[in-house]
């Protein structure tokens, strides 16, 4: 009788043991912690810290809408204009888009102002209703000036399937300058008016009764409005001075005005897409320029004359200087 015997290892027991180390290694790592790993992630942390900031912001001491003093010596007013600055200094995307668009269509809504005997300062009221874009809200307020199509109708403007002016910038402007001239002679404030462009102005007529006040900054409203003029304060102060509030934008980067030229019209166009090749264009850009003709065609039963934009000579065709 031999003293030992002699095992045999087959071929597929050595890579089973294989197999099974390299899953205990791969456990061990997936279950361990690195101290590398811990050196590496401060060091990361370090860095973040280093370069990522977020800033309170200064408040202004001194501020006025239209030419009527803002109370800042409320410790409520500068928290909730506090709070607007916050939202748009920190929704960097949205406020540079408005901060570019405000080149385009400032010196034409600047001009409508001044036409209509209203303050520059209401031209941030259309940035705050719409972001100087032809948006549609979902209670159907429409264009730069937001407004409903019965408002828009009442105070001057077309609205049908074929024309909605409330899509023409320069004619939505003035529809909006009557509209604000009514609710300060209605009010006797400037504040007052812009929160009855938010409220109407039999809501702000039901607040100042009922709680005996006659001041914008003293009222308890709804949300919407109790932000309302704090959200166009701050826009101000943004496009005024960006820099302040972290903004860096070169002439180069705002959107120029459309360079345009004008045909007047008084009787029917059957089809505007051949219109706008008539006219050495396309009717994307004449739809871009005229965003107010809201169908293919344009029947003009009443004979009214319109003027419609079109690209001005020696400019590309949306209107803008050839490069």
């Amino acid at each position: 009788m031999s003293t030992g015997t002699r095992r045999i290892v087959r071929p597929w027991q050595v890579m089973l043991w294989s197999a099974i180390l390299v899953t205990g290694a791969i456990g061990i790592e997936l279950f361990s912690f690195s101290t590398s790993s811990a050196e590496s992630d401060v060091e990361h942390q370090r860095v973040f810290n280093d370069n990522y900031k977020v800033f309170s912001l200064t408040l202004p001491n001194e501020l006025s809408f239209c030419g009527e003093q803002v109370p800042m010596e409320r410790l409520d007013v500068r928290e909730r204009l506090d709070r607007e600055l916050l939202v748009n200094t920190y929704w960097q995307s949205n406020t540079l888009l408005a901060h570019k668009r405000t080149a385009r269509w400032f010196p034409l809504i600047e001009e409508v102002l001044r036409r209509e005997g209203v303050p520059e300062d209401m031209k941030y009221l259309a940035v705050v209703e719409s972001g100087l874009m032809n948006v549609v809200s979902p209670a159907g307020a429409t264009g730069y000036w937001q407004f409903l199509k019965e408002t828009a109708i009442s105070h001057g403007l077309e609205v049908n399937n074929e024309v909605d002016e409330r899509y023409h910038v320069e004619r939505a402007t003035e529809a909006a300058c009557r509209y604000l001239k009514e609710a300060y002679r209605r009010h006797g404030s400037w504040a007052l008016a812009a929160a009855a462009y938010n409220l109407g102005q039999a809501g702000v007529d039901k607040q100042l009764t009922r709680q005996k006040q006659q001041n914008y900054f003293e009222l308890q409203l709804p949300e919407e409005t109790s932000r309302y003029v704090f959200r166009i304060l701050a826009m101000k102060e943004i496009i005024r001075d960006p820099e302040r509030y972290g903004f860096h934008l070169r002439a180069k980067d705002l959107y120029p005005p459309y360079v345009t030229r004008s045909v007047e019209v008084s009787g029917p166009i059957e089809d505007l897409a051949d219109f706008a090749i008539r006219h050495n264009t396309n009717y994307r850009t004449l739809k871009l320029l005229n965003p107010w003709l809201r169908d293919v065609k344009l029947t003009n039963r009443e004979g009214r004359t319109y003027t419609i934009l079109l690209p001005g000579e020696g400019f590309d065709s949306a209107g803008l200087p050839e490069n």
